[in-house]
């Protein structure tokens, strides 16, 4: 044991010096520039203060427009079959048809379950068909909405360049949102309150918006604002989606600030064909349910690429980009909550974390020293060690201390000296048998390693299923434990092996001073 190879020594002490290294930088003043690679820790809401928002995923209006799209297809479905009806109508959870015919009916009910997987077709009183989402349909729907709802949100906020965001569901229909750092949260609201949800649409170049308002208009078409306060009538059936899209920049064209989009392959694709079938027709760009512009087609795009003109400004034309580039909301959001916690707050917490960590450290140090002497100042060198490893480590995988994760350092440093504890006990016992001061030392390291093992590994399953299972603050604190729990391992077994060895090979003693 005492004899440790040059290769050892040179991997414990590398290790020690890259942690040491990448722990500096938490105690760098901020207002100091470092490299992106050499970064402090981050610290999270509860600590640096910042913004909490609680938003509500309005899903009613992704039902009722689900509904509608059914409605659409509904009619188009009987009219290619020439199939007689009346009072055809989308409700907010439902589509209804009348039939009189009993076998139009049939026949009905039986396309009509073809139109999407998951809908229930069956008929209700007077003859009248209803057209439902089933309730598996329903949850995997909700589940799908909040899925990319949250994902939306992220690169909405990742756009912002907001560092360590937490975005998280909560329930079946909120999600929520905390922002580290941010001070004012209107923006941010602003932001993820537009949907940007992009169509193109061909316009319907045989009705005017004053003969559709005196109910002129064909069922394939409807009436939409613009933005400039006009109005336009335009297709229903979309000619390309903006899920279609895969980058959306801000450009000039002649000195004009303009957005340039791109579609992927198959958008391109059915985008080349519309434009190559429809020149001298214009093209409806609708957005959030608003025609933002509606060029002429002047010749076929067929590289599926294309330009938005209007009233831009660079802000609004870039704000539009972003928009576009991060997707579009399937659903509304609604600020049900927000809360803008102070730095001040954060700096309480931090004091308060410091002042137990010194106190729980003393403890520590006090209580080593006085039990084991001058192996107790070479755990408490570990100790220290372990201290800047976890630090080093935090700040080398971006992990977000908060103020859970300030108990979770305290809680290790306690935790640290447990394997040490094992050890010079061990040492002690082996004293008695009469063993030399090398056997005793070797034995004491050799045979204690398995129980350090097997209860290090139970506190590490723990903090697996916190991880796992918990959200926020508790993910904070099973990092955190982890962290400490892997470097306390290492510092615990390897460096006051080597303090002791060098100790030993320096003063060949002829007792162990425990």
């Amino acid at each position: 044991m005492y004899k440790l190879s040059k290769e050892r020594v040179l991997i414990i002490l590398a290790i020690c010096v890259v942690g040491i290294f990448f722990a500096i930088p938490n105690f760098i003043p901020q207002s100091v520039k470092l490299p992106s690679w050499w970064q402090p820790v981050s610290l999270g809401l509860d600590l640096q203060g910042g913004s909490n928002l609680l938003l509500q995923v309005d899903f009613d209006s992704v039902l009722k427009e689900r509904m509608a799209t059914i409605e659409d297809s509904v009619r188009q479905t009987l009219r290619e079959h020439r199939i007689r009806y009346q009072s055809l109508s989308a409700e907010a959870d439902c589509v209804r048809v009348k039939i009189d015919n009993l076998n139009a009916r049939n026949q009905a009910m039986g396309y009509f379950r073809k139109l999407e997987e998951g809908l229930e077709v069956k008929v209700v009183d007077d003859d009248v068909i209803e057209i439902r989402y089933t309730e598996a349909a329903l949850m995997q729907l909700k589940t799908r909405v909040m899925e990319q709802s949250i994902e939306i949100v992220r690169r909405r906020i990742d756009e912002l360049g907001t560092k360590e965001p937490v975005i998280q569901s909560q329930g079946g229909d909120r999600i929520v949102v905390q922002l580290p750092g941010v001070q004012n949260p209107e923006e941010v609201k602003q932001l993820l309150g537009k949907t940007a949800k992009m169509s193109f649409h061909l316009v319907d170049n045989r009705t005017n918006a004053a003969d559709a308002r005196r109910g002129k208009l064909s069922s394939s078409s409807r009436v939409v604002q613009s933005v400039d306060g006009g109005e336009y009538v335009i297709a229903r059936k979309t000619v390309v989606g903006g899920e279609s899209l895969t980058d959306a920049q801000v450009s000039f064209q002649d000195g004009a600030p303009v957005v340039s989009f791109k579609f992927d392959t198959m958008g391109g694709r059915k985008f080349g064909e519309v434009t190559k079938n429809n020149i001298g027709r214009q093209l409806a760009i609708v957005l959030d349910n608003e025609v933002i512009s509606a060029p002429t087609i002047q010749s076929a795009i067929m590289g599926g690429s294309g330009v938005i003109t209007g009233n831009f400004t660079s802000e609004s034309a870039n704000e539009l980009a972003m928009l576009l580039r991060s997707g579009a909301l399937p659903a509304p959001l609604e600020v049900l909550e927000e809360r803008t916690v102070g730095a001040g707050l954060g700096a309480d917490s931090i004091r308060a974390g410091i002042v137990a960590s010194v106190i729980g450290l003393i403890a520590v140090v006090v209580f080593m020293i006085a039990a084991y002497g001058l192996f107790g100042i070479f755990t408490t060198i570990a100790v220290f060690t372990n201290l800047f490893l976890m630090l080093g480590a935090m700040s080398i995988i971006g992990t977000t201390l908060t103020l859970p994760g300030i108990a979770g350092i305290i809680l290790t440093i306690g935790m640290a000296v447990d394997a040490n504890v094992l050890i010079f006990e061990r040492m002690r016992e082996e004293v008695k048998k009469g063993r030399s001061t090398k056997d005793a030392a070797e034995a004491g390291f050799t045979e204690a390693w398995s129980t350090i093992l097997d209860s290090n590994l139970t506190t590490l399953v723990a903090g697996a299923v916190l991880f796992w299972f918990g959200t926020g603050p508790v993910r904070g604190f099973a990092v955190t434990l982890t962290i400490g729990i892997l470097t306390s391992m290492f510092t615990s077994v390897t460096v006051t092996r080597l303090i002791i060895a060098a100790w030993i090979a320096r003063y060949k003693p002829t007792k162990l001073p425990i």
